[in-house]
């Protein structure tokens, strides 16, 4: 992430990172001894950023496994009621049958010659010609189901297959995710408890001076996306955990989530398909609850909070908080 702030927050936006080691928790392992303190920072950065790619990579897996089990669940659903209907007809059929066996199904016309009622008997075939004609029609829509349940098991089938290998997506960012991390805990691990120290310091000092400058929540306005920004005010030191989207942890695209439901608008799960959600419409424009997503591929978002500022989720080991509305590279406002 350094690569992509102004230079004058560089050292405040890495030091929130440091107080991941403690968040982390403590691992044996150095880094590079040739390597500066700076370059640490900016190798941590770089593992978040990708960690954050991977975590928006697995929403989007996880996103699209749900809708599968959904699919997959009412497939079945369907194939379990297309049965008992198959079921059902058969054994009306299979009576109508039983019952013509019974009857001894001789041919008509020599029971028409033995009938020493021939009226009556006629009377019998008619109706009996009506029981097989309707006999004909209940198997023609017997072999109908038949071929409609087939169908519904290949498509179950399909669904069923595109469920595993959604899953083995969803497995495959998970082990990034957590590949990038532990070696991001390295790092960390590496720096000295002085330069921990005086990351802190600086970090909270960042914070404060930022909590300053914001507007008062009057100043927002009753629209729901100043609802979404008080909810997300409200998120404000709650941790960062991928894949989360509250209300206790969340990721950069999980607090959007949340926060604009609880304003009574549903967004997408993605970082990526939430800069697609709404109008996009120039920084210079931006109003508070306004999405703003950030590098060339989406892959953080944050909500304007007002004042050149946004509320996020920063990156694994950091808390919601506040920054500088262009603190990364390719900026865009959307306006959901």
């Amino acid at each position: 992430m350094a690569s992509h702030r102004r230079p004058a927050r560089v050292t405040v936006l890495t030091a929130a990172a440091a107080t991941a080691a403690t968040a982390f928790g403590a691992v044996p392992a150095h880094a590079d001894p040739g390597a500066s303190a700076e370059t640490t920072r900016a190798a941590v950065d770089r593992l978040f950023e990708e960690a954050e790619r991977a975590t928006e990579g697995y929403n989007r897996a996880d996103e699209k496994a749900d809708q599968l089990r959904r699919t997959v669940s009412q497939a079945q659903d369907s194939l379990a009621r297309g049965q008992e209907r198959i079921n059902r007809m058969r054994g009306a059929l299979g009576s109508v049958a039983g019952a013509q066996y019974r009857s001894g199904g001789i041919d008509p016309a020599l029971a028409l010659l033995l009938s020493s009622d021939p009226d009556s008997y006629l009377d019998k075939a008619s109706v009996l010609d009506r029981i097989t004609a309707r006999q004909g029609a209940a198997l023609g829509e017997l072999r109908h189901e038949l071929r409609e349940l087939a169908q519904e098991r290949a498509e179950a089938g399909r669904a069923l297959a595109e469920l595993e290998r959604s899953r083995a997506e969803v497995s495959r960012h998970k082990r990034t995710v957590e590949r990038k991390l532990a070696e991001a805990r390295r790092l960390l691990a590496s720096l000295t408890a002085d330069e921990r120290a005086g990351f802190e310091r600086a970090s909270r000092s960042g914070r404060e001076a930022l909590d300053e400058e914001l507007p008062p929540l009057g100043d927002l306005g009753p629209s729901r996306a100043a609802a979404a920004v008080i909810a997300a005010r409200s998120a404000i030191g709650r941790p960062y955990v991928w894949g989360a989207t509250g209300p206790s942890a969340f990721d950069c695209s999980g607090l959007m989530v949340w926060s604009y439901r609880q304003a009574g608008i549903a967004l997408p799960r993605t970082s990526q398909a939430q800069r697609n959600a709404g109008r996009r419409i120039p920084l210079s424009q931006a109003q508070p609850g306004d999405l703003v997503t950030y590098r060339g591929d989406a892959s953080h978002v944050a909500i304007y909070a007002g004042n050149g500022q946004v509320i996020h989720a920063p990156y694994p080991g950091a808390r919601v908080r506040y920054d500088p509305v262009n603190m990364m590279s390719h900026v865009t406002v959307t306006r959901v």
